[in-house]
């Protein structure tokens, strides 16, 4: 992150996500791995969506995947967004199968393709917080 104040909206962790956001901070990309049939989630889920186990684990994922869909917002929904408008809007497909919404960075908009490969990177917004963003692999 630049040297100046980051101002647009930041997620709190909660308990559930709690050690994906610590992860991040220490840039890890973790996901829960079901106990039983070995299924990734993103955190917020209870259940495994193949085998409806309650069971998981943490586990740090690979970071890398595939855009799987975008969108580049132009109307400036949020006084905070202005200075960053046009941005993505991007639904990444990670290699162990969920699905995360992030940005792509390092990226001109008319590059953005669906399937591309992309990889995580963190961006430290503040003290305690960062982001994971992706960049084209």
């Amino acid at each position: 992150m630049a040297d100046q104040e980051y101002t647009r909206p930041i997620p709190v962790a909660d308990e559930a996500s709690q050690e994906f956001f610590d992860g991040a901070n220490e840039e890890k990309l973790m996901l829960q791995k079901c106990s039983q049939c070995g299924t990734h989630r993103l955190p917020g889920r209870e259940r495994c969506l193949d085998c409806w186990s309650t069971e998981s684990e943490w586990a740090q994922a690979s970071g890398k995947g595939k855009l799987y869909t975008y969108g580049i917002m132009h109307q400036k929904y949020h006084p905070a967004f202005a200075d960053v408008t046009p941005y993505n809007y991007a639904i990444v497909e990670l290699d162990e199968g969920p699905r995360i919404v992030t940005n792509i960075v390092n990226c001109d908009p008319e590059d953005l393709k669906t399937d591309m490969p992309v990889e995580a990177v963190f961006d430290h917004v503040s003290d305690g917080a960062t982001l994971i963003r992706f960049r084209p692999a």
